[in-house]
């Protein structure tokens, strides 16, 4: 076997066997196949796609390529969630206490943010003295006994993707349905979790801008875990608005702290219960209603344990940025379009984003919104605040906020899609 062999394959739209397969990812993995040949593999697998398959068992030599976590011995059943990624998008740090407040354990891996948009475990950095980085030992304690846990991923699950995830990033190839599916569900499969619920983004601040790449997306991750064993459903969620009333990371902490709290955001709100429902009925758990475990405290309380566990201190004061800037409405109408993307890529130029995975982020940096889509507004209103700490970024920081909006003359209709779209299923 050899990498030229197997990239001519895809290279001429043929369908790659089961041991090309096997071989190109465990020799990439050990370093036999340069990042040069299996960029061009990425490259034709973009161009040429793969069959149902293929990306099943590129999925397979993914999770072969590392260890396997088992939770079997928690005292209850473990469900997880993920989301393709978006601007605003905290739900997972209302989400995780919230489920685990229902009866079900969440072991929640989550990533650090690139572009445009935030990572989770960037976020809760900003809580003093949090840790991201637990052992499987420390993780399998903090599931027993708090029962949910949000930290990164260890080195020893699915190195493969870790290596490949690099590679994609830098040659344009991450848009590659097949890629993007076998990325996440190789982790998530080898992470062990009973149940997984998929949050796919569509939509300017999504990386999948269109409804139909999106269901395809959602269809492939759905049919990938459902043949491994993992009882999985997916929701489309429009990411053409920004989650919330804010987009940084610790912003978005106090936000998910207000949600916990019985307050928050609506949209905010709306998609954590959702997803808070399809997790548990999935661990097929249904003893508590999660909106009662909102109102009554309990979620609040494995927040705040779980913070506990992981090092931090829930009762400390969040970092505030050094210096901000108020943007304010030019006329007076209804504000019909916030647009995620240019949002996203405002806040990341304030630096509560990064370009490269090693570059640090600013926690207090980022953008507060004071209207959403269908809001009135009058002349001389505040519609956005920017905080960083170096005000020298706030000229760059405007350039994609002086057409991140549109104001239309009051009694415009105002056209939206719906914050959850569809409904993904094995079935369906």
């Amino acid at each position: 076997m050899d990498a030229i062999s197997v990239i001519r394959t895809k290279r001429d739209r043929g369908e790659l066997t089961d041991h090309q397969i096997d071989w190109v990812v465990d020799a990439y993995t050990r370093g036999e196949v340069a990042d040069e040949q299996m960029s061009a593999l990425a490259m034709a697998i973009l161009l040429n796609g793969m069959t149902a398959r293929e990306i099943s068992r590129w999925t397979d030599a993914m999770i072969a390529s590392g260890e396997r976590m088992d939770f079997s011995g928690l005292t209850r059943p473990t469900a997880d969630k993920h989301s393709t990624g978006g601007v605003g998008d905290k739900i997972t740090l209302p989400l995780a206490p919230l489920v685990a407040a229902c009866g079900v354990a969440v072991p929640q891996l989550s990533g650090r943010g690139l572009g445009h948009t935030g990572g989770t475990l960037d976020k809760l950095e900003s809580v003093p003295g949090w840790r991201a980085t637990l052992s499987n030992a420390e993780m399998l304690a903090v599931l027993e006994s708090v029962g949910a846990v949000i930290c990164a991923a260890g080195d020893g699950l699915a190195p493969a993707d870790k290596k490949l995830y690099a590679l994609r990033d830098v040659t344009g190839t991450v848009e590659s349905i097949p890629l993007i599916a076998s990325s996440i569900m190789s982790k998530k499969i080898a992470e062990g979790t009973g149940a997984l619920v998929l949050d796919v983004k569509v939509g300017s601040g999504a990386f999948m801008k269109d409804l139909a790449d999106a269901r395809e997306l959602a269809r492939t991750m759905v049919e990938l875990g459902t043949a491994h064993g993992v009882r999985t459903v997916a929701l489309l969620t429009d990411m053409s608005t920004p989650l919330g009333r804010t987009a940084g990371n610790a912003l978005e902490v106090r936000e998910s702290v207000e949600v916990l709290a019985g307050g928050g955001p609506a949209d905010v709100v709306e998609l954590t219960l959702a997803l808070a429902r399809e997790m548990l009925t999935a661990a097929g758990v249904d003893a508590k209603d999660p909106a009662d475990a909102l109102a009554d405290g309990s979620a609040m309380d494995v927040w705040r344990r779980m913070i506990t566990a992981q090092g931090g201190d829930p009762d400390a004061p969040l970092p505030t940025a050094r210096e901000s800037h108020v943007v304010t409405a030019l006329e007076s109408g209804v504000l019909t379009r916030l647009d995620a993307y240019a949002i996203g890529v405002a806040a990341w130029r304030l630096g509560a984003g990064r370009a490269r995975k090693e570059e640090p982020v600013q926690a207090a940096a980022g953008i507060e919104l004071h209207a959403k889509p269908g809001d009135l507004i009058r002349t001389g209103d505040p519609l956005l605040t920017l905080h960083t700490d170096t005000p020298e970024r706030f000229p760059y920081a405007m350039e994609p906020v002086t057409s991140a909006f549109d104001i239309a003359p009051e009694g415009t209709p105002n056209h939206h899609r719906p914050l959850i779209i569809d409904r993904i299923t094995p079935t369906t």
